[in-house]
């Protein structure tokens, strides 16, 4: 797997999750000085799902995204390509669905979800906009997709001081926190390389989603795009 490419083989990637897993969760911690936690509370926010409904968690990972909705009676389904991050979940969390699966061939009916949203996974698919057309196929109409992902820095100098914090910093960091700390340099890469906020919005309108805005967190280190499946025309 070629690192700062976007070009990623999906066997390649499941195999760099499984051997993260079982720290991932406390890295992501460090790494983002805390602040994971409370761009998840605006990602269940911005979902807004009620009691009873269907919300499909994709690269849910170890689960951790996915537990707001459980513990408020949301059915959620925790959807990952990584077998090792489903069984750290699904050992903390057995009340949850923990379900394997590729995010661009979705493993799901059409028309199942009330909603969709995939948190800092994107990036990691070798195909983002079949990803979101799967989403799409798989949501109701009328439903929502939201997604979370690392974006542009809105200011300059900030984005200057981020940069070098991803390529400079984080990889020291990574090697004394993470058992495998290739990863998290992989990680920063596709940070760097990946599109800023607008193209991600003309992706999901491509992919045909409608109404698609976004909210930058932390100064546009993070941006959580929101988006509509459209109701039928006849």
């Amino acid at each position: 797997m070629k690192r700062a490419s976007l070009e990623k083989r999906p066997e390649e990637m499941a195999a760099m999750f499984d051997d993260v897993a079982p720290k991932y969760d406390i890295v992501n911690d460090i790494l983002s000085m805390g602040q994971t936690r409370r761009w998840r509370r605006v990602v269940v926010d911005a979902v807004d799902a009620a009691p009873g409904q269907k919300v499909l968690d994709l690269a849910a990972g170890t689960g951790t995204s996915s537990e707001p909705y459980a513990d408020a009676g949301i059915h959620v389904v925790a959807c990952d390509f990584s077998i090792g991050m489903l069984k750290v979940g699904k050992r903390r969390r057995p009340d949850i669905d923990f379900v394997a699966g590729d995010a661009m061939n979705l493993p799901f009916a059409d028309n199942c979800f009330d909603a969709s949203t995939i948190s800092f996974g994107l990036r990691n698919v070798m195909d983002p906009k079949k990803a979101l057309r799967e989403m799409l196929r798989v949501t109701k109409p009328g439903g929502k997709v939201v997604v979370a992902e690392f974006s542009h820095p809105t200011v300059a100098p900030f984005r200057t001081v981020y940069t070098e914090y991803l390529m400079r910093a984080l990889p020291p960091i990574a090697r004394t926190v993470a058992s495998n700390p290739d990863a998290y340099v992989y990680l920063a890469e596709s940070i760097r390389a990946w599109p800023n906020q607008d193209s991600l919005s003309a992706w999901l309108s491509e992919s045909g989603w409608r109404d698609v805005t976004y909210r930058n967190l932390s100064g546009g280190i993070v941006a959580v795009h929101r988006a509509t499946k459209p109701l039928p025309t006849n």
